[in-house]
């Protein structure tokens, strides 16, 4: 899979079409549509679901100097207001904050992250470590090879491996032909 291709098959999903035509407009600093909204959609097509089967939430990472609660729930609330009409649970996050709640969240300590980008290159799982920004740039940064032949591989830049385990668990429950690389 190339991007082109990849690109194609994400927008299979009209949720996704619609997010990434107005990501724009949200006006959030290196805005990207990432994770599961993406890797499912296109290992939902390649198993012959619907595009949209199952996907939970559509997650938009940015990146903001200001790690206010306010400054986030601005943009949150701007999110509502322009994704609103689409149906699905829209997650906005400023991966300036993340170090500030994972900790209660999760129980588990996060070093600041400097950018939405570094952001997606810590996801649990490598080749879903992926994300398009606002302008329809692809960012992979392990590729789409992976990706697209459903092999799942741990993150060594994950700051969290001990759920990496629980999270393949879900991705075979829902897709059993994925498989451990």
């Amino acid at each position: 899979m190339n991007s082109a291709e990849f690109r194609a098959t994400i927008r299979l999903n009209l949720a996704n079409a619609a997010i990434l035509d107005r990501l724009p407009e949200l006006g959030a600093p290196q805005a990207h549509l990432v994770a599961g909204a993406l890797f499912q959609t296109v290992w939902n097509v390649r198993g012959g679901q619907a595009p949209a089967a199952g996907i939970r939430d559509y997650d938009l990472f940015y990146w903001d100097p200001d790690p206010s609660y306010e400054a986030e729930d601005a943009v949150i609330r701007r999110a509502a207001d322009l994704f609103g009409d689409l149906g699905v649970r829209v997650e906005v996050r400023n991966q300036a904050r993340v170090h500030l709640w994972f900790p209660e969240k999760h129980g588990l300590t996060r070093p600041p992250i400097r950018s939405a980008r570094e952001g997606i290159d810590q996801f649990l799982v490598e080749c879903t470590c992926v994300g398009v920004d606002a302008s329809g740039q692809l960012y992979a940064p392990y590729g789409l090879r992976d990706l697209a032949a459903g092999v799942l591989r741990p993150n060594p830049r994950s700051h969290t491996p001990g759920l990496y385990a629980a999270k393949v668990a879900d991705y075979r429950a829902r897709w059993p032909w994925l498989r451990e690389g």
